[in-house]
């Protein structure tokens, strides 16, 4: 009965981390298909190329919230089953049964499941959130790539909430933070070849 219940809490995350926002909001401003622009991606920094900064810090947002509202809600029936579906929403976003499981690369999400662990009742939860968030502005700052702030970010996050203690969501973290290298990588050959374009850069 618990692997069902488990079972339930990811396909509720999945469902609701499967909902294309940036699609959405672009279709539904009139700005046609999203992915038939730029990266062809459904997220945030694609939806910005059609030049409206709202929508994409609307889609942002969304996205975020996505993963959030998994944990959250979920988390109301136990704490493993809001891990689970923050999980499913991220899985949902980088791989939606209704776009042919192409989807985002899933940082916003990632980041949107961090903040809802952080409002469980665990010890060093607010840890996550804080140091990705930590790492990703510095690295951004620093160093002007935001796709390396965030492949950087999800790499010590994990290993940062193995250290506090939480070893189980250290594990979760750990399989997202490499489903979100693997998205990102035509952003690492782009880094690794000094094409890849910085911070408020034109193009």
């Amino acid at each position: 009965m618990f692997a069902l219940t488990l079972l339930a809490a990811l396909l509720f995350g999945y469902l609701l981390g499967s909902i294309p926002f940036g699609l959405i909001l672009t279709r539904a401003a009139g700005l046609g298909d999203v992915r038939k622009i730029g990266s062809g991606n459904i997220g945030a920094t694609n939806v910005l190329r059609t030049g409206n900064k709202g929508l994409a810090a609307a889609t942002l947002l969304l996205d975020a919230l996505k993963g959030t509202a998994a944990v959250v809600i979920a988390s109301t029936y136990g704490i493993e089953l809001g891990l689970i579906a923050g999980l499913g929403a991220f899985l949902g976003h980088l791989f939606p049964v209704w776009l042919l499981f192409r989807g985002g690369k899933g940082v916003a999400t990632y980041i949107g499941v961090l903040l809802g662990i952080a409002f469980l009742p665990l010890l060093w939860a607010w840890v996550p959130v804080v140091v990705f968030a930590g790492v990703w502005l510095a690295t951004a700052i620093i160093l002007r790539y935001s796709s390396l702030a965030a492949l950087l970010a999800a790499v010590i996050t994990p290993a940062a909430t193995w250290y506090v203690g939480l070893a189980d969501i250290a594990v979760g973290l750990g399989f997202m933070s490499l489903l979100l290298i693997v998205k990102h990588q035509a952003n690492i050959r782009r880094l690794l070849s000094g094409n890849e374009s910085k911070i408020g850069s034109k193009g």
